[in-house]
């Protein structure tokens, strides 16, 4: 197999590969929860991962951002996909929400980025037709991708729904569990939408470190207001590396690249995946049951990403 054809495969992969990555996350704080507190621990791995990351960037020679507005806007990328998102997600976990609900919360996030793409390209649309008079009508989100993101939302609440009507005694909804849940979810959709909008071609690895130093400075002043310390069990341990090594090396690397490389709706969509593939995990290594409503959630689901990921036709009318 040629250099190409390993490319091409690879780029394949790349989805697949990035949903499996991502799927570790509920893993990882099931394991290094319960023995540290949320912004301590995020605080430590963008720290551990921009320690990777500078020295393969120097022995790689890999270029930085060369203007200061692409710094600015993969800081602000960086706010929003790691401090405010994964932030938010942690806190409403530690702050007693179970992770069935926070993933469905966090799982709104395709519909609310198709909506969005929708009211801006109808916005954009109109403005065009009025000044030009041209009938040519590209839609942004097309009705199959609408019904494929209905039927992965659908799918996703039928693999959750054990989560959310059998939590523990411990699981509960407050004020502020559902603030840091409804943080979190606007954060990865706003940062979703803005990496795609303002960020320019750049390496993935200047540019996440550039988002981890922005994340890591913001993250700070939280982690130093935690009053519960660090316990250093394997499992603390074992959740740090990977969280450094497969979540952010890995996944966050992989996420800024298929955004950069593909259409919103679609890369969001993909987020669907994660909570049957982090079931199936959870089977494996926790021997918590797979019921017949998650197998039939989970095939919902990735015929409805099917649908969403699918090139959509573009539609010229002459006028």
């Amino acid at each position: 197999m040629s250099s190409a054809d390993d490319r091409s495969a690879w780029i394949h992969a790349m989805p697949a590969v990035f949903v499996l990555i991502w799927s570790t996350g509920f893993i990882v704080a099931r394991f290094g929860m319960p023995h540290s507190p949320p912004f301590t621990f995020l605080l430590m791995r963008y720290l551990l991962s921009m320690a990777c990351f500078v020295p393969w960037i120097l022995w790689a020679k890999v270029p930085w951002p060369k203007t200061r507005a692409q710094f600015l806007h993969l800081s602000v990328t960086g706010i929003l996909m790691h401090a405010g998102y994964l932030g938010g997600v942690w806190a409403a976990v530690k702050a007693g929400m179970g992770s069935g609900l926070s993933a469905l919360i966090v799982g709104i996030q395709p519909v609310l980025t198709a909506i969005w793409l929708s009211a801006v390209h109808a916005r954009s649309a109109a403005v065009a037709t009025s000044a030009e008079g041209k009938g040519v009508h590209v839609s942004a989100v097309t009705p199959r991708q609408w019904l494929g993101l209905m039927l992965g939302l659908a799918g996703l609440l039928m693999v959750v729904w054990r989560k959310l009507t059998q939590g523990s005694a411990l699981d509960h909804v407050n004020f502020f569990n559902i603030t840091f849940a409804v943080v979190a979810l606007m954060c990865i959709t706003v940062g979703t939408l803005y990496q795609k909008r303002f960020v320019q071609s750049c390496d993935v690895r200047s540019a996440n470190t550039v988002q981890l130093l922005a994340a890591a400075i913001v993250t700070l002043p939280l982690a130093l207001f935690e009053v519960e310390n660090v316990v250093w069990v394997p499992e603390t341990v074992a959740a740090l590396v990977w969280s450094v090594l497969g979540l952010t090396l890995g996944g966050s690397s992989l996420l800024y690249v298929l955004i950069q490389r593909g259409a919103a709706a679609s890369v969001t969509s993909l987020m669907y995946l994660v909570p049957p593939t982090t079931a199936v995990m959870a089977w494996v290594l926790f021997d918590e049951p797979i019921t017949a409503m998650t197998l039939a959630g989970t095939a919902l689901t990735a015929l409805g990403v099917s649908q969403v990921v699918r090139a959509p036709v573009v539609r010229v009318t002459p006028t």
